[in-house]
């Protein structure tokens, strides 16, 4: 490793160099054994010895150390210069100028996976692309994409400087000139959007996407609500009888609602301390289980609200139909009332004409026949 070091120094103060040596004249295309091609000062200088095949060099010290490596295209000065792997291709100065064992490799720009040594399936596209990359299976397009990656795998940048301080973090997706810039050694990432992420986005399991907050919808008549399942699957939840079966009246169901204590609190994410509404998710879930989510390691993270909706649905019609129940009662009794009224009327109309048949009986005047 020492070694190689010193020869890469070497290389690169050379490389500096390079304008000067514009006057010198250039070797000859060469046709060599196996299927080789070179062209340029030392290009492909140990192929020959060390028995590759199908390596093409075109560039001052391209594929310099090459042995048995096979299927191997360096274009540029420096390009694959101690590379020793198979099936790699490098087109600009430096690029895969460190390549050790690394295979399948393809690097395109000045030192584009220049300093990759073991790392394999990398693809690097742009100046100094995954300059440092020594992982495997990294996607890097655009000027200073992945630079500083080392042993991070399977990253996909593309946009200049995309991913440009990540380091060992791995599965990570930036898409957008500056995207994902904050991620050092976060994993499973996703940052979509010019500068994507934000100065608190090194967190692993996370998604960033610009020109979203606080920006309206375009044509809220036709906006739906959006939900994420277990599978990272965007869509909304239908409600279609075609997407159900075993339907059966809610009933009862919804009466666990009662068993619900609403409370206030803060997140201890929220750095504006902001009261906040709602439950605990630990405490519905004693309640309602089938109420809240869990993770994937069974603890309770939260709580389906987008189902006490319809709960509450039922109860209101629930309520609903004993108020109508009521006033149908009351309806009867009123006209009950009505008729008890009506009749009390009706007697006390008889009792006035009694009562007044009464008093012209009474006021009436009285004949005494006087006997002879």
């Amino acid at each position: 490793m020492k070694n190689r070091n010193i020869i890469c120094a070497a290389l690169l103060s050379a490389l500096v160099c390079f304008p000067l040596l514009l006057n010198t004249q250039a070797a000859p295309e060469v046709a060599l054994p196996g299927f080789n091609t070179a062209d340029g000062d030392h290009a492909l200088g140990n192929t020959l010895a060390g028995g590759g095949n199908a390596n093409s060099g075109f560039g001052w010290y391209a594929l310099f150390a090459n042995g048995a490596g096979s299927y191997n295209t360096g274009v540029g000065a420096g390009a694959l210069t101690l590379s020793l792997g198979d099936q790699n291709t490098a087109v600009g100065t430096a690029a895969l100028l460190s390549n050790g064992t690394g295979n399948y490799n393809n690097a395109v720009g000045v030192s584009a996976l220049q300093n990759n040594s073991g790392g394999f399936y990398n693809n690097a596209h742009g100046r100094q692309a995954l300059t440092n990359n020594t992982g495997g299976e990294n996607n890097a397009f655009g000027d200073f994409a992945m630079q500083n990656n080392t042993t991070g795998s399977s990253n996909t940048a593309i946009g200049d400087d995309s991913l440009r301080n990540c380091v060992d973090g791995s599965g990570n997706v930036a898409v957008g000139d500056e995207a994902g810039t904050s991620i050092v050694s976060a994993s499973n990432m996703v940052a979509i959007g010019a500068s994507g992420a934000g100065p608190y986005a090194d967190i692993s399991n996370t998604c960033f996407i610009a020109s979203i907050f606080d920006e309206p919808v375009s044509d809220a008549g036709s906006a739906q609500d959006v939900y994420v399942d277990q599978h990272n699957v965007l869509g909304f939840l239908p409600s279609s009888q075609r997407f159900k079966h075993d339907i059966q009246a809610m009933d009862k169901a919804s009466e666990v609602l009662y068993g619900l204590k609403p409370v206030t609190f803060k997140y201890n994410s929220d750095k504006t301390a902001r009261t906040q509404y709602g439950v605990i998710a630990e405490e519905v879930a004693k309640v309602a289980p089938d109420l809240v989510f869990r993770d994937k390691d069974g603890t309770v993270e939260t709580v389906r609200f987008e189902q006490i909706g319809s709960m509450l649905l039922n109860e209101f019609l629930k309520e609903h139909k004993k108020v109508e129940e009521l006033q149908a009662t009351v309806a009867l009794q009123q006209k009950g009332m009505e008729v008890l009224t009506a009749q009390l009327k009706e007697q006390a109309a008889q009792i006035q004409r009694v009562s007044a048949q009464l008093e012209v009986s009474k006021t009436a005047p009285q004949v005494v026949a006087n006997k002879p």
